[in-house]
């Protein structure tokens, strides 16, 4: 089992930042990708970010390439998600996730989930 929790969401006005954190334990993370989806009312599960725990080879979705970075530290077990010129249209739940393997974008593919965390961006 892996055990993933996520902070820093929040409020924000367009244009701002905002940090979110993924802290994971249980099993050893060695092998593991790990990514960060999101979800707005109405809409589906999208895929953001993803990056896998050894190699840290990192892949974003167009409409965030440029403006979110996703990083890992694995002294932490954390994985971060740095979200710059942020968009009325980046309102979303985020979730963080992970599965062993290589990394991947559709949310059926991965085993372990957070509870998500609420960033709001206000026009």
């Amino acid at each position: 089992q892996v055990q993933l929790v996520e902070s820093g969401g929040g409020l924000v006005q367009a244009g701002g930042s905002l940090r979110l954190s993924c802290a994971a334990s249980g099993r050893t993370l060695s092998g593991y990708a790990m990514g960060w989806f999101r979800q707005a009312p109405g809409k589906e599960r999208e895929f953001v970010a993803a990056v896998s725990w050894s190699g840290g080879t990192t892949y974003y979705a167009g409409s965030v390439k440029g403006r979110f970075t996703i990083s890992r530290d694995s002294a932490k077990s954390t994985v971060y998600l740095q979200m710059n010129s942020l968009k009325p249209e980046d309102t979303a739940v985020y979730f963080c996730a992970s599965k062993p393997g290589v990394r991947d974008t559709t949310p059926a593919r991965y085993d372990y989930w957070g509870q998500g965390t609420q960033v709001t961006v206000s026009s």
